[in-house]
């Protein structure tokens, strides 16, 4: 536990016996993949927030297809932090409580500038969603250190829809040819 005091450790302790949830997995495995989801949660709230605030903000030629692209990626970070939050629980652990907490535990970097170029926010969240992906790798390994085949397999679909991102964006940022191609 990562509470500096004896009290707050005490409040933890106390808290995970009233709502954890039992599993046959062992404490330290849970403790290890529950830790790498709340990890991957906030990166998803993160990311989430990220690809709407681009979404917002989306200008040019091209606007609507990149408007309607960053709602439908969006959508879908959106519906899959609740069964990771979910899983998390699950595995008897306790999930984010909050905005601070999601901030205190993102790695994905915010992007605050007041204006950024379509191609530049596209290639941004590219390379966010491929970072994700290896993320999500990174935790799937974890859960197979530990024989934890639930979360790998919610891992894999998550994995395979961040690369789907990835690849879309990645072609939106290539430059074409006179015939579009």
């Amino acid at each position: 536990m990562k509470n500096k005091t004896p009290a707050a450790n005490a409040a933890v302790r106390l808290t995970k016996e009233r709502l954890g949830t039992r599993s046959d997995l062992p404490e330290s495995a849970r403790r290890d993949i529950g830790a790498a989801l709340n990890a991957l949660l906030a990166d998803t709230f993160s990311l989430y927030l990220k690809t709407k605030n681009f979404h917002w903000h989306m200008s040019g030629p091209h606007f609507r297809d990149y408007h309607l692209l960053l709602d439908e990626q969006a959508g879908q970070l959106y519906a899959t932090t609740d069964p990771m939050a979910e899983r998390v629980r699950k595995l008897g652990e306790l999930t984010l409580h909050s905005v601070g907490e999601i901030a205190r535990t993102a790695r994905v970097l915010d992007n605050d500038a007041p204006y950024v170029e379509t191609l530049d926010m596209l290639a941004e969240l590219r390379d966010d969603n491929q970072t994700m992906a290896a993320r999500m790798r990174e935790a799937h390994g974890l859960c197979d250190e530990h024989g934890d085949v639930a979360t790998a397999s919610l891992l894999e679909v998550w994995i395979d829809e961040a690369e789907r991102r990835t690849w879309f964006l990645f072609e939106a940022t290539r430059e074409g040819d006179r015939t579009g191609h």
